[in-house]
């Protein structure tokens, strides 16, 4: 299946693998354009952070010609943006889309030659029902620089738009989203088979702790604009995929939902985090197939499935001889701890256990991958979710490349 050249999505791992969305062009030092192109040619990231002081938030878009760093990455300089802000757009066009939990406007930023960020344009999504855009990154998903797709759980849609001369295109209503009682959560990581974008789906109910029986996916097809729902009783808060070197997509439950059920071991209300098989070109699960998570890991608290080498997966579990569950513990703390460890996962059919990554350190449960060339990051937050590390993947190291003030949820390579 070959991927559309504009997608990128936060599961992949090495460049080879068939869900890239761009393909990379090297490590860090690497030209991007050409030498008499008379454009920059060093590399140029963006960092973006949130700092919450006192329940009010403020996020900084910090520019960087390069990801190692021995110091904290320093907000002085940083653009200031009231609220969450998300920073999206396509790897190594030069631009970024910001939007922010205070508004429905995303703003369109084009990176100046001195390295800077200068405003080009922007766009409210207020006329499609919008009064605020949150939670990842990668509910922005462009197909290409004249079309882009906004997942929105508050109105039920995918809100179609045009990141080049910032306009709205169209909605995709997406009513089956709703389930009422409950609170939508999208994936962090959703994935690209051929034309179409996968996007996982949870649920947790409004009041109380728990979650939702149930898993579901949306399947958006870039080339009709259209999408459908698929849904699965078996287990809930599937929010977690990747793709299997079979073309099948492995679907898990994320760590707060293990974490929700480690605090609730004898209740059987609480689903057990399982593993479940999606079918992207029938858009159907696989009623066959199911595997509980804890018995891939000799029986540990397990959830989060994100992108491995071809063919393979990491699971997070939960050490407890280095954290303790106390009764009475949010489950939110407990995915939270700096407790999960790696486990290597190949995805085939008679997969019977997973495999401790010992070289990785134990980080939180709930971790983003961002790309840099051919390098993959993932995240950790640490210091009461007040500082967010950036650890690499790519060689199953973990080793600290980055470090900034704030909670992370976006990252990109402009340039």
């Amino acid at each position: 299946m070959k991927p559309s050249p504009f997608f990128r999505t936060s599961g992949r791992v090495l460049a080879a693998l068939a869900i890239s969305f761009v393909t990379a062009c090297g490590d860090d030092k690497d030209p991007v354009d050409p030498p008499d192109s008379g454009t920059p040619t060093t590399p140029l990231y963006a960092f973006v952070a949130q700092v919450s002081v006192e329940s009010t938030s403020t996020s900084y878009v910090i520019l960087t010609d390069k990801v190692d760093h021995t110091e904290p990455l320093s907000l002085a300089n940083a653009t200031e943006i009231p609220g969450r802000a998300l920073g999206s757009g396509i790897e190594k066009t030069g631009a970024l889309f910001v939007s922010s939990s205070g508004s429905a406007v995303v703003t369109r930023y084009n990176v100046t030659a001195d390295n800077k960020l200068e405003k080009a344009g922007e766009v409210s999504f207020a006329p499609r029902g919008l009064t605020t855009i949150g939670e990842y990154q990668n509910q922005f998903q462009f197909a290409s620089d004249t079309k882009a797709y906004y997942f929105d759980g508050r109105t039920a849609q995918i809100v179609v738009w045009n990141p080049k001369d910032m306009s709205l295109t169209s909605t995709i209503p997406l009513p089956g989203m709703t389930i009422d009682g409950t609170v939508l959560s999208f994936a962090s990581n959703p994935l690209r088979v051929g034309t179409k974008v996968l996007m996982p789906l949870a649920w947790r109910p409004s009041a109380g702790i728990g979650i939702t029986k149930k898993a579901g996916i949306v399947v958006l097809d870039t080339e009709t604009d259209t999408a459908q729902i698929a849904t699965d009783d078996r287990c809930g808060y599937v929010r977690d995929g990747v793709v299997g070197a079979d073309n099948q997509v492995y679907l898990a439950t994320e760590a707060y939902g293990a974490a929700v059920k480690r605090t609730a071991m004898a209740n059987p209300e609480v689903p057990e985090p399982c593993l479940l098989k999606f079918d992207p070109q029938t858009a159907k699960f696989d009623a066959a197939f199911y595997k509980s998570l804890g018995a891939l890991t000799n029986g540990s608290a397990t959830g989060s499935l994100l992108q491995g080498p071809t063919g393979s997966g990491y699971l997070r579990v939960l050490d407890e001889s280095t954290y303790t569950v106390v009764e009475g513990t949010h489950p939110r703390v407990i995915a939270s701890a700096v407790a999960w460890k790696w486990w290597k996962l190949d995805l085939k059919a008679d997969m019977t256990a997973a495999t401790l990554v010992d070289t990785l350190p134990a980080s939180t449960g709930s971790s983003f991958l961002f790309h840099a060339g051919d390098r993959t990051l993932f995240t950790e937050f640490t210091n009461s979710s007040s500082t967010t590390n950036f650890r690499e993947l790519t060689d199953q190291s973990g080793k600290l490349v980055a470090t900034h003030s704030g909670l992370s949820f976006s990252f990109l390579q402009l340039r």
